[in-house]
């Protein structure tokens, strides 16, 4: 929103800004090591392949005395063990046995060994935007940092944006994980040297925001010897900072970072679990990414549906944001253009047309729907199964995420992967990511809505020129390529924003599609899941 992009003549001098890198306590890496889950009688063959009359031969000769002791400890753990293993098998008998009902073990996570490269500096970033802006603005610094033989440091997230949201980095996605899983690629770093953060404090950051929509090459020929003149270097900005067409290797890594390596905190992980499980025992459930938020309404200048005051009240936020760009907005000539998300009557009247059950759950995946609920009851009235995570869970649940929107919307990209149905109502970075996820995770049905053709559709509907049938008919036609399937990305060299998103498509890291029985059915979307290789 509003970005201003550094231009190839930018001045250097213009770029050191006074930055003080403040020691933070260094945190501690934890790896829960456990077993897998094995059955009781294979521990028991392991431990009694350990033979008693043998257990002698591993004690170190030191003294009689320890060696009696060692010896003693060993046996007494072999006892304890067979023990575990006994109640473990009484515990499968089911009945009135005592014991533990349920045993599981998590194997720790593999993490390969690290890559060594001669570093050539050390890249700080700033991120900016909401979380998934975030998100795949951190992927793209990865892959930079990667390619430049660079080591970067955890991004700072943005906390100045609408939403004023103070979490860091670790607050959101597992953050020793993340440096861990990518050891093998990139050295990542929690904060820079001690010598660096002298360095900088005493003189100054050269900071800058790279060209958006850049190619490789741009990095290596322009950004490089910024490293190798002032060491460290920040970037202001992370969003589209890489383009979306690039060598394979690029692409396969943005795709590891994005789907592998930035997982979120076990706090986020198991609260998202929990929706989904509440969801999950009631039926199918449909994900709608209703952006019909005030913020979204204010930026875009979209008040279909606004009385006058509410035009006010939007026009006044949208002008109080000096990186708001555009001010003077016609709200119907965007809509007639597609640019606009819908109103919530109008995506219940989407969702008719698409023949989506009426007892369907719907989980609202967005922040306050402006208008409150009787803005909703357009959709309510053809969907009463309307539920978000503040109704599924109690508020001591969430107490922890409350004024935290990022972590919120991570709880909502959980649920959004998980769906059996998702559908955003605008596109903006959120309805991209989760899309480019869910292709991923093998193609999952997601109907991305041709705001252009089915706002036509809904005028035509709504002043009798088409029946209910011939509305149903014209937008199932419109979308039957539009429902997550596989597709070749589109591309238009020189142009990046009338291309397809790579976030959206990354089909570098997808597999072939599966055929199916019936090949004209779209309805089911295909099982195999992405691999990175």
């Amino acid at each position: 929103m509003g970005v201003e992009d550094s231009e190839p003549g930018f001045e250097e001098k213009q770029a050191f800004v006074d930055k003080e890198v403040k020691d933070k306590p260094s945190c501690k890496v934890e790896l829960k090591c456990s077993f897998t889950d094995m059955s009781p009688e294979k521990l028991k063959y392991l431990i009694g392949a350990v033979r008693f009359d043998k257990l002698k031969s591993l004690v170190l000769p030191r003294s009689p005395g320890f060696d009696q002791f060692k010896l003693w400890a060993l046996g007494i753990t072999t006892v304890v063990l067979l023990l575990w293993v006994s109640a473990l098998q009484l515990s499968t008998l089911g009945g009135t046995t005592a014991g533990p009902t349920a045993v599981k073990f998590e194997p720790p996570p593999y993490f390969p060994p690290p890559r060594v490269y001669k570093n050539e500096g050390y890249l700080m970033v700033s991120s900016n935007g909401g979380l998934n802006q975030m998100r795949a603005g951190v992927c793209d610094v990865v892959a930079i940092a990667r390619f430049l033989n660079v080591t970067l440091v955890v991004p700072e997230l943005d906390k100045t944006s609408f939403w004023h949201d103070n979490s860091q980095f670790k607050d959101i996605w597992d953050v020793d994980y993340f440096i861990n899983s990518l050891s093998d690629e990139v050295r990542i770093v929690k904060r820079l040297p001690q010598r660096l953060r002298k360095k900088v404090n005493r003189y100054a950051l050269y900071s800058m925001s790279p060209v958006s929509w850049s190619n490789m090459s741009y990095y290596y020929n322009t950004i490089f010897p910024r490293f190798q003149r002032y060491e460290v270097v920040h970037f202001a900005k992370t969003d589209s900072r890489l383009g979306n067409n690039l060598p394979v290797e690029v692409q396969k890594l943005r795709c590891r970072v994005n789907y592998e390596a930035l997982r979120f905190t076990p706090a986020i992980e198991e609260m998202g679990k929990k929706i989904i499980k509440i969801l999950r025992e009631k039926g199918p459930f449909l994900v709608l990414h209703l952006r019909y938020e005030m913020d979204m309404l204010a930026f875009s200048g979209c008040t279909e549906g606004c009385s006058e005051k509410e035009v006010e009240e939007l026009t006044r936020l949208r002008y109080a944001i000096p990186w708001w760009k555009e001010k003077e907005i016609d709200s119907k000539s965007k809509r007639e253009a597609g640019l606009c998300p819908l109103t919530p009557k109008e995506t219940a009247l989407a969702l008719r047309a698409f023949d989506i059950s009426p007892s369907i759950q719907i989980y609202i995946a967005a922040g306050d729907i402006y208008g409150g609920g009787k803005r909703l009851s357009g959709l309510r009235a053809f969907y009463p199964n309307l539920v978000k995570k503040e109704t599924l869970l109690p508020a001591s649940d969430l107490k922890r995420f409350q004024n935290h929107s990022n972590q919120m919307a991570a709880l909502d990209y959980l649920v959004s992967l998980n769906s059996d149905i998702f559908v955003p109502t605008y596109g903006g970075n959120m309805a991209k990511v989760v899309e480019g996820h869910r292709r991923f995770l093998g193609y999952k049905m997601t109907i991305n809505l041709d705001r252009l053709v089915l706002i036509s559709l809904i005028d035509q509907y709504k002043n009798g020129t088409l029946s209910s049938k011939e509305f149903s008919q014209s937008v199932k036609a419109a979308h039957a390529n539009r429902m997550g399937s596989p597709s070749q990305r589109l591309q238009f060299p020189g142009k990046p924003k009338q291309e397809d998103y790579f976030y959206t498509n990354p089909e570098e890291c997808l597999p072939p599609p599966v055929a199916t029985t019936t090949t004209n059915d779209r309805s089911k979307p295909v099982t195999v899941k992405g691999k990175l290789s």
